[in-house]
């Protein structure tokens, strides 16, 4: 997957002081990217539209393990 045009923005719950940073792309076609602001050239989550919906429902409800 070519990431070159992904728009990478922070989330706003990472930490402002250098620790731990998620960064999301969303402007790619039918796709989110995830990766650690930390290791830009690291591996990368891609999730599709529904995956991303059920990925953010279940964090905000809770419902999974630690």
């Amino acid at each position: 997957m070519d990431l070159t045009n992904a728009r990478w923005r922070k989330s706003s719950i990472s930490s402002g002081n250098g620790g731990d940073c998620v960064e999301v792309a969303s402007n790619l076609p039918n796709l989110i990217a995830v990766r650690d602001s930390k290791e830009p050239a690291g591996p990368v989550l891609l999730f599709g539209r529904r995956g991303w919906q059920a990925f953010l429902d279940g964090l905000k409800s809770g419902d999974f393990d630690r």
